[in-house]
């Protein structure tokens, strides 16, 4: 399952403003990429967060998800927080993120 837990915007070049989401994930999205994909390095497993609610927060910058037709793509790694996961957020773009 998928959620968004953050939302944000910031200033693309400094005039288009352009939403971040953070979403969390109830699995680990690139292990099942290399799952699906058959890349797994033998003894390889998820790494989802040990907070007892085995999830992981992804970054994602693409424009019109959920409003579109295409599947959820993070651009970043799985963090084990949310703040872990606003932090990278942060660093991606060039501006600040105004978050929602």
């Amino acid at each position: 399952m998928e959620s968004v837990v953050a939302m944000g915007v910031w200033l693309y070049d400094g005039t288009v403003p352009t939403t971040t989401r953070v979403v969390m994930l109830d699995y680990d999205f690139w292990y099942a990429i290399g799952e699906a994909d058959g890349n797994l390095q033998p003894g390889e497993v998820p790494d989802l967060n040990e907070d007892g609610d085995g999830c992981l927060y992804y970054v994602q910058h693409l424009p019109g998800w959920p409003a579109c037709d295409r599947s959820f793509w993070p651009a970043t790694e799985g963090f084990h927080t949310l703040a872990e996961a606003i932090d990278a957020a942060e660093v991606t773009v060039t501006g600040p993120i105004s978050w929602q």
